[in-house]
Protein backbone atom coordinates (compact mmCIF):
# COMPACT_ATOMS: atom_id res chain seq x y z
CA UNK A 1 0.00 0.00 0.00
CA UNK A 2 1.80 3.48 -1.15
CA UNK A 3 1.65 6.37 1.46
CA UNK A 4 -0.87 8.99 0.84
CA UNK A 5 0.42 12.66 0.37
CA UNK A 6 -0.61 13.85 3.77
CA UNK A 7 1.61 10.81 5.19
CA UNK A 8 4.51 12.06 2.93
CA UNK A 9 4.41 15.35 3.85
CA UNK A 10 4.32 14.86 7.57
CA UNK A 11 7.11 12.26 7.55
CA UNK A 12 9.87 14.49 5.66
CA UNK A 13 8.80 17.46 7.58
CA UNK A 14 11.62 18.88 10.13
CA UNK A 15 10.22 18.45 13.29
CA UNK A 16 12.18 20.87 15.45
CA UNK A 17 12.48 18.77 18.31
CA UNK A 18 15.28 16.89 20.24
CA UNK A 19 15.52 13.48 19.44
CA UNK A 20 15.88 10.88 22.08
CA UNK A 21 19.55 9.91 21.26
CA UNK A 22 20.12 13.42 20.68
CA UNK A 23 18.31 14.34 24.59
CA UNK A 24 21.01 11.43 25.32
CA UNK A 25 23.48 12.95 24.76
CA UNK A 26 23.05 16.25 25.65
CA UNK A 27 21.80 15.44 28.63
CA UNK A 28 25.01 13.63 29.95
CA UNK A 29 26.97 16.47 29.18
CA UNK A 30 24.45 18.87 31.22
CA UNK A 31 25.05 16.41 34.17
CA UNK A 32 28.65 16.28 33.44
CA UNK A 33 28.72 20.15 33.95
CA UNK A 34 26.84 20.23 36.73
CA UNK A 35 28.70 17.74 38.52
CA UNK A 36 32.37 20.18 37.36
CA UNK A 37 30.24 22.89 38.41
CA UNK A 38 29.81 21.03 42.33
CA UNK A 39 33.51 20.22 42.26
CA UNK A 40 34.72 24.31 41.05
CA UNK A 41 31.90 25.78 43.51
CA UNK A 42 34.76 27.48 45.44
CA UNK A 43 36.88 29.19 42.68
CA UNK A 44 33.60 31.54 41.93
CA UNK A 45 32.85 34.54 44.17
CA UNK A 46 29.83 33.30 46.01
CA UNK A 47 28.09 36.44 45.86
CA UNK A 48 27.70 37.56 42.48
CA UNK A 49 30.09 40.57 41.08
CA UNK A 50 28.11 42.05 38.43
CA UNK A 51 26.79 45.39 37.91
CA UNK A 52 22.56 46.01 37.62
CA UNK A 53 21.83 45.46 34.12
CA UNK A 54 25.33 43.31 32.68
CA UNK A 55 23.63 40.07 32.47
CA UNK A 56 21.29 41.79 30.18
CA UNK A 57 23.38 44.08 27.99
CA UNK A 58 25.34 40.60 27.23
CA UNK A 59 22.40 39.06 25.44
CA UNK A 60 21.28 39.22 22.15
CA UNK A 61 18.60 42.02 21.61
CA UNK A 62 16.34 39.35 19.73
CA UNK A 63 16.03 35.71 19.76
CA UNK A 64 17.03 33.76 17.23
CA UNK A 65 15.49 33.16 14.03
CA UNK A 66 16.53 29.60 13.76
CA UNK A 67 16.96 27.03 16.26
CA UNK A 68 20.79 27.06 17.60
CA UNK A 69 23.54 24.08 18.39
CA UNK A 70 23.05 22.73 21.80
CA UNK A 71 26.55 22.84 22.55
CA UNK A 72 26.25 26.60 22.18
CA UNK A 73 23.28 26.86 24.84
CA UNK A 74 25.74 24.89 27.66
CA UNK A 75 28.83 27.04 26.29
CA UNK A 76 26.60 30.54 27.12
CA UNK A 77 25.55 29.04 30.25
CA UNK A 78 29.51 29.48 31.30
CA UNK A 79 30.42 32.35 29.70
CA UNK A 80 27.29 34.40 30.21
CA UNK A 81 25.10 32.77 32.79
CA UNK A 82 28.08 31.95 35.52
CA UNK A 83 29.22 35.59 36.19
CA UNK A 84 25.50 36.60 37.48
CA UNK A 85 24.91 33.45 39.50
CA UNK A 86 25.27 33.90 42.94
CA UNK A 87 25.98 30.41 44.31
CA UNK A 88 23.85 29.61 46.88
CA UNK A 89 25.46 26.02 46.91
CA UNK A 90 28.87 27.01 47.72
CA UNK A 91 30.42 25.51 51.79
CA UNK A 92 31.15 29.47 52.04
CA UNK A 93 27.21 30.64 51.42
CA UNK A 94 26.43 31.89 55.13
CA UNK A 95 23.57 34.20 54.29
CA UNK A 96 20.32 34.35 54.78
CA UNK A 97 18.89 30.80 55.88
CA UNK A 98 20.61 27.53 53.58
CA UNK A 99 18.80 26.71 50.47
CA UNK A 100 20.73 23.23 49.99
CA UNK A 101 20.65 20.86 47.68
CA UNK A 102 21.92 17.44 47.16
CA UNK A 103 22.82 14.65 43.86
CA UNK A 104 19.60 12.47 44.82
CA UNK A 105 17.33 15.99 45.43
CA UNK A 106 18.56 16.92 41.58
CA UNK A 107 18.24 13.55 40.17
CA UNK A 108 14.71 13.15 41.73
CA UNK A 109 13.90 16.74 39.89
CA UNK A 110 15.10 15.31 36.74
CA UNK A 111 13.15 12.62 36.75
CA UNK A 112 10.51 14.96 37.75
CA UNK A 113 10.85 17.07 34.85
CA UNK A 114 11.20 14.56 32.63
CA UNK A 115 7.84 12.50 33.56
CA UNK A 116 6.03 15.97 33.23
CA UNK A 117 3.04 15.41 35.32
CA UNK A 118 0.80 18.09 36.25
CA UNK A 119 -0.72 16.17 39.47
CA UNK A 120 -3.45 18.73 40.60
CA UNK A 121 -6.10 15.72 40.45
CA UNK A 122 -5.55 12.42 41.75
CA UNK A 123 -6.50 10.98 38.49
CA UNK A 124 -3.98 12.96 36.66
CA UNK A 125 -1.15 10.89 37.99
CA UNK A 126 -2.04 8.70 41.03
CA UNK A 127 1.47 8.30 41.78
CA UNK A 128 2.27 12.03 42.28
CA UNK A 129 -0.75 12.24 44.87
CA UNK A 130 -0.03 9.27 46.38
CA UNK A 131 3.54 9.46 47.26
CA UNK A 132 3.22 12.87 48.13
CA UNK A 133 0.51 11.73 51.47
CA UNK A 134 3.26 8.79 51.98
CA UNK A 135 6.54 10.88 52.51
CA UNK A 136 4.63 13.57 54.43
CA UNK A 137 3.30 10.76 56.65
CA UNK A 138 6.52 9.65 56.88
CA UNK A 139 7.74 13.42 58.09
CA UNK A 140 5.21 13.42 60.43
CA UNK A 141 7.25 10.38 62.37
CA UNK A 142 10.26 11.53 61.93
CA UNK A 143 10.08 14.96 63.24
CA UNK A 144 7.82 13.95 66.13
CA UNK A 145 4.98 15.66 65.24
CA UNK A 146 1.57 14.57 66.37
CA UNK A 147 -0.57 12.13 64.98
CA UNK A 148 -3.20 14.06 64.26
CA UNK A 149 -0.89 15.49 60.94
CA UNK A 150 -1.32 11.91 59.55
CA UNK A 151 -3.25 11.67 56.41
CA UNK A 152 -4.91 8.02 57.96
CA UNK A 153 -6.26 10.38 60.85
CA UNK A 154 -8.18 13.71 60.78
CA UNK A 155 -5.26 15.89 59.28
CA UNK A 156 -2.60 15.54 56.64
CA UNK A 157 0.25 16.75 54.67
CA UNK A 158 0.80 18.59 51.16
CA UNK A 159 4.07 20.06 49.35
CA UNK A 160 3.35 23.62 48.66
CA UNK A 161 6.06 25.84 46.87
CA UNK A 162 7.05 27.89 50.00
CA UNK A 163 6.02 28.39 53.78
CA UNK A 164 4.40 31.84 52.18
CA UNK A 165 2.14 29.80 50.84
CA UNK A 166 1.92 27.82 53.53
CA UNK A 167 0.65 30.72 56.05
CA UNK A 168 -1.76 32.08 53.47
CA UNK A 169 -3.61 28.93 53.09
CA UNK A 170 -3.69 28.40 57.53
CA UNK A 171 -4.39 31.99 57.32
CA UNK A 172 -7.25 31.48 55.25
CA UNK A 173 -8.59 28.11 56.72
CA UNK A 174 -8.14 29.97 59.89
CA UNK A 175 -10.74 33.20 58.50
CA UNK A 176 -13.37 30.29 57.24
CA UNK A 177 -13.09 28.88 60.12
CA UNK A 178 -14.18 31.52 61.92
CA UNK A 179 -16.71 32.55 59.81
CA UNK A 180 -18.33 29.81 59.55
CA UNK A 181 -17.13 29.80 56.03
CA UNK A 182 -19.49 33.28 55.21
CA UNK A 183 -15.97 35.46 54.15
CA UNK A 184 -15.95 32.98 51.04
CA UNK A 185 -18.93 34.14 49.64
CA UNK A 186 -19.26 37.82 51.60
CA UNK A 187 -15.38 38.67 51.57
CA UNK A 188 -14.25 40.10 55.16
CA UNK A 189 -16.00 42.54 57.55
CA UNK A 190 -12.95 44.23 58.45
CA UNK A 191 -13.51 42.76 62.20
CA UNK A 192 -10.96 39.61 62.40
CA UNK A 193 -7.63 40.15 64.13
CA UNK A 194 -4.84 37.94 63.58
CA UNK A 195 -1.53 37.63 65.75
CA UNK A 196 2.02 37.59 65.06
CA UNK A 197 5.29 38.33 66.93
CA UNK A 198 6.95 41.78 65.54
CA UNK A 199 10.24 39.07 64.48
CA UNK A 200 7.49 36.73 62.23
CA UNK A 201 8.73 36.68 58.48
CA UNK A 202 7.25 39.03 56.27
CA UNK A 203 5.22 36.66 54.65
CA UNK A 204 2.22 37.15 57.58
CA UNK A 205 2.01 40.25 56.30
CA UNK A 206 1.65 39.44 52.82
CA UNK A 207 -1.26 36.93 53.64
CA UNK A 208 -2.75 39.71 55.45
CA UNK A 209 -2.68 42.02 52.49
CA UNK A 210 -3.81 38.69 50.16
CA UNK A 211 -6.67 37.49 52.11
CA UNK A 212 -8.96 40.34 53.00
CA UNK A 213 -7.72 40.98 56.46
CA UNK A 214 -5.59 43.51 56.36
CA UNK A 215 -2.05 44.78 57.13
CA UNK A 216 -3.44 47.05 60.10
CA UNK A 217 -5.60 43.50 61.70
CA UNK A 218 -2.75 41.86 61.95
CA UNK A 219 -1.37 42.58 65.48
CA UNK A 220 2.48 42.35 65.84
CA UNK A 221 3.06 41.23 69.19
CA UNK A 222 6.49 42.68 71.30
CA UNK A 223 9.05 39.77 72.34
CA UNK A 224 11.22 39.20 75.30
CA UNK A 225 14.89 39.27 75.76
CA UNK A 226 15.44 36.58 73.52
CA UNK A 227 13.38 37.84 70.80
CA UNK A 228 10.68 35.18 71.03
CA UNK A 229 6.82 36.18 71.69
CA UNK A 230 5.39 37.20 75.11
CA UNK A 231 2.29 35.16 75.71
CA UNK A 232 1.94 37.66 78.93
CA UNK A 233 1.33 40.48 76.33
CA UNK A 234 -0.14 38.42 73.20
CA UNK A 235 -2.98 37.64 76.52
CA UNK A 236 -3.93 41.13 76.89
CA UNK A 237 -3.69 41.93 73.04
CA UNK A 238 -6.23 39.46 72.50
CA UNK A 239 -8.22 40.25 75.20
CA UNK A 240 -8.51 44.12 74.29
CA UNK A 241 -9.76 43.23 71.02
CA UNK A 242 -12.26 40.88 72.29
CA UNK A 243 -13.73 43.70 74.22
CA UNK A 244 -13.62 46.30 71.66
CA UNK A 245 -16.06 43.48 69.24
CA UNK A 246 -13.32 42.01 66.90
CA UNK A 247 -12.90 38.44 66.27
CA UNK A 248 -9.93 37.28 67.52
CA UNK A 249 -9.14 34.20 64.71
CA UNK A 250 -5.25 33.48 64.26
CA UNK A 251 -1.65 33.27 65.58
CA UNK A 252 1.41 32.26 63.99
CA UNK A 253 4.49 30.88 66.27
CA UNK A 254 7.43 30.44 64.65
CA UNK A 255 10.43 27.80 65.63
CA UNK A 256 13.72 30.12 64.54
CA UNK A 257 12.71 33.26 63.40
CA UNK A 258 14.35 34.61 59.93
CA UNK A 259 16.38 37.13 61.79
CA UNK A 260 17.65 35.49 64.94
CA UNK A 261 16.44 31.97 64.94
CA UNK A 262 14.49 33.01 68.38
CA UNK A 263 11.66 30.11 69.48
CA UNK A 264 8.50 31.64 70.07
CA UNK A 265 6.85 29.40 73.26
CA UNK A 266 4.71 27.37 71.84
CA UNK A 267 2.69 25.64 74.81
CA UNK A 268 2.00 29.08 76.13
CA UNK A 269 0.95 30.23 72.80
CA UNK A 270 -1.06 26.92 72.51
CA UNK A 271 -2.74 27.40 75.53
CA UNK A 272 -4.07 31.03 74.70
CA UNK A 273 -5.48 29.53 71.44
CA UNK A 274 -7.37 26.93 72.92
CA UNK A 275 -8.64 29.50 75.74
CA UNK A 276 -10.32 31.43 73.20
CA UNK A 277 -10.78 28.95 69.53
CA UNK A 278 -7.70 30.51 67.45
CA UNK A 279 -6.17 28.36 65.02
CA UNK A 280 -2.46 28.12 65.28
CA UNK A 281 0.14 27.83 62.98
CA UNK A 282 3.99 26.97 63.53
CA UNK A 283 6.39 28.33 61.17
CA UNK A 284 9.34 26.05 61.56
CA UNK A 285 9.84 26.99 58.03
CA UNK A 286 14.54 26.31 58.71
CA UNK A 287 14.63 24.80 62.26
CA UNK A 288 11.98 22.54 61.45
CA UNK A 289 14.52 20.10 59.83
CA UNK A 290 16.58 20.17 63.03
CA UNK A 291 14.01 18.35 64.47
CA UNK A 292 14.98 15.24 62.82
CA UNK A 293 16.96 14.85 65.77
CA UNK A 294 15.19 14.42 69.06
CA UNK A 295 17.65 16.23 71.18
CA UNK A 296 16.52 19.63 69.96
CA UNK A 297 12.34 18.91 69.83
CA UNK A 298 12.46 20.49 73.24
CA UNK A 299 12.13 23.76 70.84
CA UNK A 300 8.92 23.15 69.70
CA UNK A 301 7.37 21.80 73.08
CA UNK A 302 3.68 22.32 72.17
CA UNK A 303 3.24 21.41 69.15
CA UNK A 304 0.42 18.99 69.72
CA UNK A 305 -1.25 22.46 70.45
CA UNK A 306 -1.49 23.49 66.76
CA UNK A 307 -3.71 23.71 63.81
CA UNK A 308 -1.07 23.61 61.40
CA UNK A 309 2.58 23.70 60.90
CA UNK A 310 5.17 24.26 58.46
CA UNK A 311 8.92 23.09 57.48
CA UNK A 312 11.03 23.65 54.21
CA UNK A 313 13.30 20.61 53.08
CA UNK A 314 14.50 22.94 50.39
CA UNK A 315 15.99 25.08 53.43
CA UNK A 316 18.08 22.24 55.28
CA UNK A 317 17.81 18.73 54.14
CA UNK A 318 19.44 18.99 51.24
CA UNK A 319 15.79 18.74 49.02
CA UNK A 320 16.47 21.42 46.08
CA UNK A 321 14.25 24.44 46.07
CA UNK A 322 11.16 24.27 46.04
CA UNK A 323 9.70 21.62 48.48
CA UNK A 324 7.57 22.99 51.87
CA UNK A 325 5.89 20.53 54.19
CA UNK A 326 2.39 21.94 55.34
CA UNK A 327 0.42 19.55 57.99
CA UNK A 328 -3.30 20.58 58.96
CA UNK A 329 -5.16 18.88 62.12
CA UNK A 330 -8.18 19.30 60.24
CA UNK A 331 -8.00 18.40 56.31
CA UNK A 332 -11.91 19.33 56.22
CA UNK A 333 -11.26 22.92 56.96
CA UNK A 334 -8.67 23.08 54.77
CA UNK A 335 -10.31 21.27 51.56
CA UNK A 336 -13.67 23.32 52.34
CA UNK A 337 -12.12 26.41 52.27
CA UNK A 338 -10.20 26.12 48.76
CA UNK A 339 -12.26 23.72 47.14
CA UNK A 340 -13.70 24.63 43.95
CA UNK A 341 -15.17 22.17 41.18
CA UNK A 342 -15.76 23.35 37.64
CA UNK A 343 -17.21 20.94 35.74
CA UNK A 344 -13.90 20.40 33.35
CA UNK A 345 -12.57 18.69 37.00
CA UNK A 346 -14.89 16.26 37.89
CA UNK A 347 -14.27 12.88 37.44
CA UNK A 348 -15.37 9.52 39.05
CA UNK A 349 -12.23 9.17 41.13
CA UNK A 350 -12.68 12.50 42.92
CA UNK A 351 -16.74 12.16 43.01
CA UNK A 352 -16.32 8.64 45.08
CA UNK A 353 -14.36 10.44 48.11
CA UNK A 354 -11.46 7.92 48.30
CA UNK A 355 -8.72 9.76 46.83
CA UNK A 356 -7.09 13.26 47.84
CA UNK A 357 -6.92 16.07 45.56
CA UNK A 358 -4.23 18.31 46.34
CA UNK A 359 -5.57 21.03 44.03
CA UNK A 360 -7.53 21.51 46.92
CA UNK A 361 -4.78 21.64 49.45
CA UNK A 362 -3.25 25.19 47.69
CA UNK A 363 -3.77 28.13 46.21
CA UNK A 364 -2.64 27.40 42.54
CA UNK A 365 -4.78 24.67 40.74
CA UNK A 366 -1.36 23.10 38.96
CA UNK A 367 1.24 21.12 40.76
CA UNK A 368 4.42 19.40 40.32
CA UNK A 369 6.07 16.44 41.31
CA UNK A 370 8.15 17.71 44.01
CA UNK A 371 7.35 14.35 46.39
CA UNK A 372 10.04 12.47 44.23
CA UNK A 373 12.73 14.78 44.88
CA UNK A 374 11.81 14.51 48.68
CA UNK A 375 11.13 10.56 48.42
CA UNK A 376 14.61 10.32 46.60
CA UNK A 377 16.40 12.49 49.32
CA UNK A 378 14.98 10.78 51.98
CA UNK A 379 15.74 7.24 50.68
CA UNK A 380 19.45 7.82 49.77
CA UNK A 381 20.11 9.70 53.07
CA UNK A 382 18.28 7.79 55.48
CA UNK A 383 17.20 9.58 59.08
CA UNK A 384 20.89 8.32 60.19
CA UNK A 385 22.53 10.68 57.24
CA UNK A 386 20.08 13.65 58.06
CA UNK A 387 20.90 13.15 61.50
CA UNK A 388 24.83 13.15 61.44
CA UNK A 389 24.61 16.92 59.09
CA UNK A 390 22.71 18.40 61.55
CA UNK A 391 24.78 17.56 64.39
CA UNK A 392 27.94 18.63 62.26
CA UNK A 393 26.21 21.93 61.44
CA UNK A 394 24.62 22.78 64.65
CA UNK A 395 28.59 21.92 66.26
CA UNK A 396 30.18 24.52 63.59
CA UNK A 397 27.89 27.33 64.34
CA UNK A 398 28.16 26.66 68.14
CA UNK A 399 32.00 26.57 67.46
CA UNK A 400 31.46 29.85 65.68
CA UNK A 401 29.37 31.06 68.50
CA UNK A 402 32.41 30.57 70.91
CA UNK A 403 34.97 32.29 68.72
CA UNK A 404 32.52 35.63 68.79
CA UNK A 405 32.79 35.37 72.71
CA UNK A 406 36.16 34.77 73.49
CA UNK A 407 37.22 37.84 70.97
CA UNK A 408 36.45 40.66 73.17
CA UNK A 409 35.98 43.34 70.09
CA UNK A 410 32.89 41.17 69.20
CA UNK A 411 29.69 40.20 70.64
CA UNK A 412 26.34 37.56 70.33
CA UNK A 413 23.29 39.63 69.27
CA UNK A 414 21.26 37.09 70.50
CA UNK A 415 20.96 33.19 71.99
CA UNK A 416 22.33 30.38 69.58
CA UNK A 417 19.86 27.43 69.67
CA UNK A 418 21.33 25.66 66.21
CA UNK A 419 22.39 27.00 63.90
CA UNK A 420 22.52 30.90 62.81
CA UNK A 421 24.78 32.94 65.15
CA UNK A 422 24.17 36.73 65.44
CA UNK A 423 27.07 38.92 66.58
CA UNK A 424 27.89 42.14 65.93
CA UNK A 425 31.66 44.39 66.00
CA UNK A 426 31.47 46.71 69.41
CA UNK A 427 32.40 49.73 67.61
CA UNK A 428 28.44 50.41 66.19
CA UNK A 429 26.60 50.19 62.92
CA UNK A 430 29.10 51.84 60.65
CA UNK A 431 31.77 49.39 61.66
CA UNK A 432 29.81 46.44 61.07
CA UNK A 433 28.74 47.72 58.06
CA UNK A 434 31.82 47.88 56.65
CA UNK A 435 32.81 44.55 57.74
CA UNK A 436 29.94 43.16 56.05
CA UNK A 437 30.52 44.76 52.71
CA UNK A 438 33.87 44.18 52.57
CA UNK A 439 33.67 40.44 53.11
CA UNK A 440 30.88 40.32 50.25
CA UNK A 441 32.69 42.45 48.09
CA UNK A 442 35.84 39.84 48.09
CA UNK A 443 33.89 36.91 47.18
CA UNK A 444 35.39 34.80 49.65
CA UNK A 445 32.37 34.30 51.99
CA UNK A 446 28.88 35.57 51.78
CA UNK A 447 27.07 36.86 54.71
CA UNK A 448 23.67 38.98 55.75
CA UNK A 449 22.83 41.12 58.10
CA UNK A 450 19.67 42.20 60.15
CA UNK A 451 18.67 44.57 62.43
CA UNK A 452 18.29 43.54 66.72
CA UNK A 453 17.02 45.77 69.56
CA UNK A 454 17.90 48.49 66.88
CA UNK A 455 21.62 47.67 65.74
CA UNK A 456 23.01 46.68 62.68
CA UNK A 457 23.83 42.66 63.20
CA UNK A 458 25.43 40.35 60.88
CA UNK A 459 24.13 36.51 60.37
CA UNK A 460 26.28 33.76 59.92
CA UNK A 461 24.00 30.72 59.19
CA UNK A 462 25.87 26.74 59.26
CA UNK A 463 23.65 24.69 56.69
CA UNK A 464 25.32 24.23 53.29
CA UNK A 465 25.58 20.76 52.29
CA UNK A 466 29.02 20.68 51.82
CA UNK A 467 30.02 23.06 54.16
CA UNK A 468 32.54 22.01 56.30
CA UNK A 469 34.84 22.89 59.44
CA UNK A 470 37.38 24.01 57.10
CA UNK A 471 34.97 26.96 55.72
CA UNK A 472 33.54 28.18 58.75
CA UNK A 473 37.69 28.93 60.24
CA UNK A 474 37.75 30.49 56.95
CA UNK A 475 34.63 33.02 57.52
CA UNK A 476 35.88 33.48 61.20
CA UNK A 477 39.34 34.41 59.86
CA UNK A 478 38.30 36.64 57.08
CA UNK A 479 35.85 38.47 59.93
CA UNK A 480 38.59 39.16 62.19
CA UNK A 481 40.84 40.13 58.83
CA UNK A 482 37.89 42.84 58.14
CA UNK A 483 37.43 43.93 61.45
CA UNK A 484 41.01 44.87 62.07
CA UNK A 485 40.76 47.01 58.78
CA UNK A 486 38.10 48.98 60.10
CA UNK A 487 40.00 49.29 63.21
CA UNK A 488 43.16 50.48 61.47
CA UNK A 489 40.61 52.95 59.88
CA UNK A 490 39.75 54.52 62.70
CA UNK A 491 42.71 55.05 64.24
Amino acid sequence: MKRSDLEKNVSDEKSFHMTPDEFRRHGHAVVDWIADYQARIESFPVLSQVKPGEIRASLPAAPPAHGEPFEALLKDVERLILPGVTHWQSPNFFAYFPCNASGPGILGDLLSSGLGVQGMLWSTSPACTELETHVTDWLVRMLGLPEKFLSSDTGGGVIQDTASSAALCALLAARERATHYASNKKGCNGRLVAYASTQSHSSLEKAAMISGIGVENLRLIEVDENLALRPDVLQRQVDADRRAGLTAFFVCATVGTTSSNAMDPIAAIGGICRQHDLWLHVDAAMSGTAMLCPEFRHLQDGVELADSYNFNPHKWMFTNFDCSCFWVADRKALIQTLSILPEYLRNPASESGAVIDYRDWQIQLGRRFRSLKLWFVIRHYGVEGFQHHIRQHVKLAQQFAEWVRNDDRFELAAPVPLNLVCFRHKAGDAANQGILDCLNRSGDVFLTHTKLNGKLTLRLCVGQTNTQARHVEHAWKRIQAEAGKVEEGES
